[in-house]
């Protein structure tokens, strides 16, 4: 039977990783935060750019992670198994995040991209669980 390599898989995950990244470049521009917080204390907003920064800046750590490392995060190494467990949570929760807490009426402004996001996020989700319980040795 033919199987798709668990290696190739958190290749896949490193790339989505990467879509993401460039998915939040010309995120501030598209939901006008700039804008939006343009009322807000000056110290809240940079909080916000600053969060917003190192989220991305995680984020390239991920894939950097997927493209360094991938037989480890592919359950070759226990601490790799270990991230890929962490990653498949984080990626979970984030899907719930998305469906309960985001607000609808955006999503739905947004639909196509929200869709793309939410297969991302599953897709992600499915690699890492797929890692920590399938690892390769």
């Amino acid at each position: 039977m033919n199987t798709i390599s668990p290696l190739l898989l958190i290749y896949v995950a490193g790339g989505i990783h990467l879509g993401i990244i460039a998915a939040n470049i010309p995120l501030p521009s598209l939901l006008k935060v700039r804008k939006k917080l343009a009322g807000v204390e000056g110290f809240i907003r940079q909080i916000f750019y600053v969060h917003w920064f190192y989220i991305v800046l995680v984020l390239a750590l991920f894939a950097a992670l997927c493209f360094g490392f991938p037989a480890d995060l592919a359950g070759a190494s226990t601490l790799g198994r270990f991230f890929s467990g962490f990653l498949a949570c984080f990626w979970l929760l984030r899907i719930g995040l998305q469906w309960l807490y985001y607000d609808r009426g955006l999503r739905r402004q947004y639909v196509i991209l929200d869709g793309l996001y939410a297969i991302a996020l599953i897709m992600l989700t499915g690699i890492f669980v797929h890692a920590a319980m399938f690892p390769v040795r």
